[in-house]
């Protein structure tokens, strides 16, 4: 994602170009504390690109923004089809947000497929911005409408802007040696340039941009930046649009810093770069493309230079096979996958386990079974990162909450891996992966100390007084066995996936061992070190939300909207699922009711019901979309009416 920085000592300045530009105008500015604004149209029409570049130029402006990218997991669904709608949803405001939205005040709908898989999310009074050109007898019947919507009478409830955009665009284009189709392509600039226009956006991000993108093409570049000068101009010269809008920056949202516009992927990528340079081990990833998972391969694939390789592998089973063996050999391993990918790399998981090496297996989640909903959101891989291997191979699991917050537990993660030798399951899911917010960069001194030291020699002595090295003498504390790199004088030992003699690493089938060696490897899970998990309870209410992953954004925004109305509930988010942190219990037996949200069908619910004997409420939605928050603030209503 192509973002911008800013930061809150340098919004302040750009807080007086509204009112510079209401005095250059004649038309009306109205101020508006937030906006939704949802780009729509075919997968072609380039509606992520046009979602992106306008929520980099309001990460510069200096707003709080959450975004929800919407798209088909075909390459290139059927043109014109409900099925190849594409949608990007920014919500933008002058103070802190929490989630995209739950209903757009403006739609951009670039064919009549866009507008009728959108338009029952709108509430009456909405902006709605059709491209006219698009509305043929043939494209509205494609998609159910004997009657053009337009002319009608069913948009009577909206503010309704019919817009020749291809026309427009096309004749913007005149003097420029495209053909009538080339020049087409450029109308999702012109629509971007008139939404630009209309919020007040900076302009001049988005014309470099396409003059980098399109260094190789120039007349291309003058062409969509051409096409993008057009939209805003006709905002500001037609007489169908009276009125523009100010948001202005969200000035007291965040603390002091710099900050830059970051996507969940993105913040994970930069993530295990920062670990990799703090704990002072090369970075490796092994993985196999995947959606929603690719773009940190991508990603990482870009930063040689910070001691990163990326190996693609044939598969999924060689890329974690890659990364198990780069863990060995004393790097720091990821692999990067998506459930399905999960269910192949279980086997390599297992061996991870049992060789007690240091490895992050990196799971965006995806709506499933099987390949399921590529493209959607979920959270339904919990179960299968706690318990889907074979024997007892238990894995610590951490899961980010916000797509900033990826970063931190890239962070966390590989602290644990590091610690205590162990993989580590990271849950992040498509909606965080692919949604953006700020982020404010931080100041290398704040980030963790997370150098290990490797074996350097031997570490027991037997009864004969002979020194030896033991690959699987533990420390006390953290029951980490020692990592010896291949190569190391004198530190020779055994690995593979049959079962080890305690202290030694030899072979053994032995009963009693086997029993010790399981009950060791879950003790040291257990005895992870993981902060208290902290509740937000300011009015000692008699019934907790508990959430985990994705939700904390729709949580804390339902939460928001109850105290306002002056209702008392709690709020409590899980980052550390495995193991759960030691003060949850004491938590969960203070309240009456506790509900549990989750995209899936209740596997948190589950875990809490069986750890702890509390009757845990589920809610639960698993629709490939995030929940609303008026959604989830009507059923956390009714649980504390209940």
């Amino acid at each position: 994602m192509t973002s911008q920085v800013s930061s809150p000592a340098e919004q302040a300045d750009e807080a007086v170009v509204g009112e510079q530009r209401k005095a250059a105008g004649t038309k009306d500015v109205r101020r508006l504390d937030r906006v939704i604004i949802r780009f729509a149209g075919d997968s072609g029409d380039g509606m992520q690109l046009t979602g992106d570049r306008f929520t980099s130029e309001t990460a510069t402006f200096g707003n709080d923004l959450s975004t929800l990218p919407n798209f088909p997991a075909e390459i290139r669904a059927p043109a014109g089809t409900l099925p190849g709608v594409s949608s990007f949803q920014l919500h933008f405001a002058d103070h802190d947000i929490l989630t995209p939205g739950d209903a757009p005040n403006v739609l951009v709908a670039m064919n009549p497929a866009a507008l009728r898989a959108n338009i029952a999310d709108l509430p009456r009074g909405a902006e709605i911005i059709v491209n006219t050109d698009e509305f043929t007898k043939r494209a509205m019947q494609k998609v159910g409408y004997s009657e053009s919507p337009l002319e009608d009478g069913s948009l009577d409830g909206y503010s309704l802007h019919p817009v020749p955009l291809t026309t427009l665009t096309v004749e913007a284009l005149k003097d420029f040696d495209l053909s009538r189709k080339e020049a087409e392509r450029s109308k999702n600039m012109f629509a971007l340039g008139l939404l630009s226009w209309m919020y007040h956006r900076p302009t001049e991000g988005t014309e470099k941009f396409l003059t980098s993108k399109f260094a190789k093409k120039p007349d291309i570049a003058a062409a969509n930046i051409a096409a993008f000068r057009a939209g805003w101009n006709f905002g500001e010269t037609t007489e169908d649009f009276a009125v523009s809008y100010e948001v202005a920056p969200a000035a007291t949202a965040f603390p002091t810093g710099t900050y830059r516009n970051i996507s969940g992927n993105l913040a994970l990528s930069y993530g295990l770069v920062a670990a990799s340079r703090q704990a002072d081990l090369p970075l490796y990833l092994g993985s196999y493309p995947i959606t929603p998972a690719s773009d940190i391969l991508h990603e990482l694939s870009k930063h040689k230079n910070f001691g990163v390789r990326t190996f693609q592998a044939e598969d999924e089973i060689a890329g974690i096979g890659a990364a198990l063996g780069a863990a060995f050999g004393g790097s720091l391993a990821v692999t990067t996958t998506s459930g399905p990918g999960v269910a192949l790399k279980s086997e390599t998981i297992g061996l991870a386990v049992s060789l007690e090496l240091p490895l992050l297996v990196i799971d965006i989640q995806r709506g499933g079974p099987s390949t399921g909903l590529p493209t959607k959101t979920e959270q339904a891989d919990l179960l299968q990162a706690m318990f889907g291997r074979n024997g007892e191979a238990p894995v610590p699991i951490v899961a980010p909450c916000t797509p900033a917050d990826c970063f931190d537990a890239a962070l966390e993660a590989t602290r644990i891996a590091l610690t205590y030798r162990t993989p580590v399951m990271l849950l992040s899911d498509g909606y965080l992966a692919n949604g953006s917010e700020p982020w404010r960069i931080p100041e290398q001194d704040e980030l963790p100390d997370l150098t290990v030291q490797f074996a350097q020699g031997p570490n027991h002595t037997l009864d004969d007084g002979t020194e030896v090295f033991w690959p699987y003498k533990r420390d006390p504390q953290t029951l980490a066995r020692p990592w010896a790199v291949p190569g190391t004088p004198g530190l020779e030992h055994r690995i593979g996936g049959i079962e080890k003699q305690d202290g030694t690493g030899n072979i053994s089938y032995d009963p009693a061992n086997h029993d010790f060696m399981v009950r060791t490897r879950q003790a040291k899970i257990d005895g992870i070190d993981v902060p208290d998990v902290e509740v937000d309870d300011p009015h000692e209410a008699r019934t907790l939300v508990l959430g985990w992953g994705s939700t904390y954004g729709p949580i804390t925004a339902a939460v928001r909207r109850l105290r306002a109305a002056g209702e008392s509930i709690a709020q409590a988010h899980l980052r550390h699922l495995n193991p759960f942190p030691r003060n949850l219990g004491t938590v969960l037996r203070r309240y009456d009711k506790v509900v549990i949200p989750e995209m899936n069908l209740g596997q948190l619910a589950t875990l809490i019901r069986a750890k702890y004997l509390v009757d845990a409420h589920s809610y639960n939605q698993v629709n490939g979309m995030p929940f609303k928050a008026e959604q989830l603030a009507t059923a956390l209503k009714e649980a504390i009416d209940g």
